[in-house]
């Protein structure tokens, strides 16, 4: 009996841990060709960004809040409040982003963890489009400390504290280390879009803008 039940423990681990992988392959994937234009000729900075400016004293985490599906973000630094759609994969296991003609709506991965709660939400969207920038285009510049705020289903919003923005190159590109939880215990969150320069021949860009942050306050 108590090697059946070790045995059920153990595939439950295993298809856990498989689900997680295929996920991150899929956010990869997503990462390398979820955009097929070109960015405008001021499109977003490359490199690492999270050393720019003075110091930053880091509040404290807040403890993680009960799932509600996410209504809208606003990042206030770069005059983002936008719309937030539940998304799921495309047929290659990426994660979906909102359609072009939405350039101003943020993507949430459905089956993921939902902001406020314990774990990593992921949201994503667009850099920009054939004819303009979209709802993520400035997101490289945002630096450690600044707010971004998830308002709820359930009315209350959830304030996260950004403490690590990072331009990713695609080469030897660590998905775990770009989308994995920082913290265990912490409500984590992850705004994801393209970045670098557009590479013509493949019809992608080069690197990856990935911002994390983290539950530091509840607001209604």
């Amino acid at each position: 009996m108590a090697d059946g039940q070790a045995r059920a423990n153990g595939a439950g681990r295993l298809i856990v841990f498989l689900a997680w992988a295929l996920l991150l392959l899929g956010l990869w994937l997503w990462g390398r060709s979820v955009t097929g234009v070109p960015q405008s000729p001021a499109g977003p900075a490359t490199g690492d960004v999270t050393g720019l400016g003075r110091p930053v004293v880091l509040p404290p985490a807040a403890k993680p809040l009960g799932a509600a599906l996410p209504q809208r973000i606003d990042i206030p630094e770069l005059g983002v409040q936008a719309p937030v759609v539940a998304r799921g994969l495309d047929s290659r296991g990426a994660v979906e982003p909102p359609p072009f003609d939405q350039a101003g709506v943020v993507g949430w991965y459905r089956s993921g963890t939902t902001p406020g709660a314990a774990g990593t939400a992921l949201l994503v969207g667009h850099v920009d489009t054939q004819t303009r920038p979209a709802v993520f285009y400035k997101l490289s510049t945002l630096q450690p400390g600044r707010t971004v705020r998830v308002v709820r289903a359930d009315g209350k919003v959830a304030d996260f504290t950004v403490d690590d923005v990072r331009v990713l190159a695609r080469e030897d590109f660590d998905a775990r280390q770009a989308y994995g939880p920082r913290k265990p215990g912490r409500a984590e969150l992850r705004l994801i879009t393209c970045g670098g320069s557009f590479d013509r021949t493949s019809h992608s860009y080069t690197a990856n803008v990935v911002v994390s942050a983290y539950l530091t306050g509840t607001g209604s």
